[in-house]
């Protein structure tokens, strides 16, 4: 898997650069500190994933969010992983807001576990999606939903589809809410149902599903959580 990875801060970009090329498969091609350097870098690479900061130069505010929706447009099979130290749900959304398919928002705390930072960046390099934890816990926090296709949902379904924003495999869901695989799926198919996603839907079902989930999910303002 190549990574190009694009972080203005020298000890931080030193230090991811040194947890990915420890792994084995993992091979970081290029290293950029503003958005022009990154979209020079993968167009000069053509990446299987972006690890970019969201704040970088040249203006220090959304970088890695636009960066993200150019290589949309100019190299679509290209993942992007966005750490961020902030858990801004209106970044999430923007982020996508063109498809949650190999897309990735991840708080830079999560750095500190290799495992997991990896393992984002194949689910995205792959085509998938991973939310952080932080940003599903703002969007699921008591208070912060609107009136949507989301009130259709129960308790349980609406827990499972956070799990499906984050990027979880039925098998995943299944082990973390101790059920059968066949129950996740029943949840899945109710969950599909309620939200009005047709089978033949041009996008795929869970990446519709996940979209609802997102757009749907936070408050107009944006919603910011801590631990």
């Amino acid at each position: 898997m190549t990574v190009v990875l694009a972080e203005d801060g020298d000890l931080l970009r030193a230090g991811i650069l040194a947890l990915l090329e420890a792994v084995d498969d993992i091979e970081v091609v290029a290293t950029a500190t503003s958005l022009p350097e990154l979209l020079a870098a993968v167009e000069t690479h053509r990446p299987d994933v972006v690890l970019t900061d969201i704040r970088m130069p040249p203006d220090f505010t959304d970088e890695g969010i636009r960066a993200a929706g150019e290589l949309r447009r100019t190299h679509p099979a290209t993942g992007v992983v966005a750490l961020t130290q902030y858990s801004d749900v209106e970044y999430a959304l923007d982020l996508v807001r063109d498809g949650s398919d190999g897309r990735g928002y991840l708080l830079k705390e999560r750095v500190a576990d290799v495992d997991e930072l990896v393992a984002a960046l194949r689910t995205v390099a792959a085509g998938g999606s991973v939310i952080d934890q932080i940003v599903v816990d703002a969007l699921m926090a008591t208070g912060t939903r609107r009136h949507s296709r989301l009130d259709r949902l129960t308790p349980r379904e609406l827990e499972v589809l956070g799990m499906v924003a984050r990027g979880m495999t039925n098998a995943a869901i299944a082990g973390e809410l101790v059920v059968t695989d066949r129950a996740v799926e029943k949840h899945i198919s109710s969950i599909l149902t309620k939200l009005d996603l047709p089978a033949d839907a041009s996008v795929h079902r869970r990446v519709a599903a996940t979209l609802v989930f997102l757009s749907e999910a936070g408050v107009g303002g944006g919603v910011s959580h801590q631990r």
